[in-house]
Formats: C-alpha cells, structure tokens, sequence
C-alpha cells in the first residue's frame, strides 16, 4: 500500500465534517468529534480505537500527509483558521483532552516540516512547548526538534 492510499482513510473521515470542524475552529469553540483525523497524532501516543485507527505510523506518513494536495491544504487551513481567533487558550477552544492531541499534531508536523505556521501556532497556543512524547516517540529533543535523541523514560499517554 503506497503512502497515498493508506491516507485515503483520512480523506474519507474528513469527507462529511471538514466543513463542520473549520467552521468550529473559525468559531473558537470544538463541539464535534474529528480531531483524529484533523489534527492527527503519532502511533503510540492514543489509546482509543478512533486515535489508533487515524494515528500516523512515523514521520514518512506525516510528510505524505502533509504533501497530499487535500490533506495538506486543509491541515494549513485549519492552523491558519486557529490563528486567526483571538486569545490563545487552546483548553478554551478543543477541550482539555483535545488540546493534548492539538500540541502533539502540530509538534509532529512542525518536525516533518510544516513550516513557520505551525511552529508559531506552537508558540502562541502552548507557550512554545513541544509535545514531549511525541518528540520521543520519533526521537528528538524538545530543545531542538531536528536533532536525534537518546532513550526517555516519560509514559505519558493521550485517548
């Protein structure tokens, strides 16, 4: 299965609600359930059948996601619509649980290069903190995401 056909399963989530989430993002306020396949996170941070079905195996995956002419361009969007609110309190908008999963997505993208709007997303949502798992999980430092890092002992993980 190429890299293209194993995202078609978030191309089918998005199909029905796309446009519903981002005029939920554009009003500040998450009421439905899609951040999964949205906001996707990487493999080993969920543990619900939804994260699982919709996580992103590595950083090979989330580069195709982020290249696919729908994904990618509807991922940007989102980002974008986010930063246009006004306030900064990411529990405010997605919830307690969904703004975890908000800091991991955007910290995997921010690593497969997603460019400065992702990483400012970061800096004014999360203070400018990365998600710690997720940079384990692929193996950098917080400090600096593109550098390799050693073993980690944290276990947190997200539903």
């Amino acid at each position: 299965m190429s890299d293209t056909q194993g995202l078609e399963r978030f191309v089918v989530a998005q199909e029905q609600i796309y446009a519903r989430a981002l005029d939920e993002i554009r009003r500040g306020k998450k009421r439905s359930h899609w951040m999964w396949f949205i906001f996707p996170q990487l493999a080993g941070l969920g543990r619900s059948a939804m994260a699982q079905r919709y996580a992103i195996a590595d950083e090979v995956e989330a580069g195709a996601y982020l290249a696919h002419p729908l994904l990618g361009t509807r991922y940007v969007e989102c980002v974008s619509a986010l930063q246009d609110l006004i306030g900064s309190d990411a529990v405010a908008v997605f919830g307690d649980v969904d703004a975890v999963k908000l800091r991991s997505s955007l910290t995997l993208f921010e690593t497969v290069g997603a460019g400065a709007l992702v990483g400012a997303a970061l800096d004014r949502w999360f203070g400018g903190q990365r998600d710690e798992r997720t940079a384990e999980l692929l193996g950098l430092t917080i400090a600096d995401p593109a550098k390799p890092r050693g073993d980690s002992d944290n276990e947190a993980e997200q539903d």
